[in-house]
């Protein structure tokens, strides 16, 4: 079973696709109401953290990890901190454009790559990172499998990324139950 959690319009061959009323990650509840005594073979997360604070993003970090098998995985992406694009800065900071209507209204932390890799780490998880900026802002891509959770707002699938200028990207990892 492989849940994409916050799916909003996206879906996925051999996915489930959940909407925060189905799956709230900082409610037990609704994992062991969704997989009824399963465990899940993985999660995908798509600029989901960054709409909690840092606290309850290791709570549901720890939630994921609980009902995860062994081996299982969430792949999780946020926007990046570290992305030197004063556009992209503004568009994903804490409240976002100042339009309740504009999806960054709701941010409530934009990371860096060490700090989001914690919040997976203080669960449990080992963390593979998969793309993300430096402290310099520069960029770094590790390759990654879509089969395994794609990410459209990446170098490879977001259409901002052409003619070898970077538009749009995110900090993207891996997060492994051992």
């Amino acid at each position: 079973m492989k849940i994409i959690i916050g799916a909003g319009k996206t879906c996925q061959d051999g996915w489930i696709s959940t909407q925060e009323d189905e799956l709230n990650v900082l409610r037990r509840s609704d994992f062991e109401k969704l997989l009824g005594g399963e465990k899940a073979d993985a999660f995908l997360a798509e600029h989901v953290w960054e709409h909690m604070t840092y606290d309850e993003g290791v709570l549901a970090s720890k939630n994921v990890y609980e009902f995860l098998k062994p081996g299982g995985y969430i792949r999780a992406a946020v926007p990046d901190q570290n992305f030197r694009n004063e556009w992209y800065q503004n568009m994903v900071k804490v409240g976002g454009n100042g339009d309740p209507k504009h999806p960054a209204y709701t941010h409530k932390i934009v990371y860096d790559v060490c700090a989001f890799e914690r919040v997976f780490e203080e669960a449990g998880f080992q963390v593979k990172r998969l793309e993300y900026c430096d402290e310099t802002g520069e960029f770094h891509y590790h390759e990654w499998n879509e089969a395994d959770g794609r990410i459209g707002r990446s170098l490879r699938f977001d259409t901002r990324n052409q003619g070898g200028k970077l538009g749009m990207v995110s900090i993207i990892i891996d997060a492994v139950k051992r």
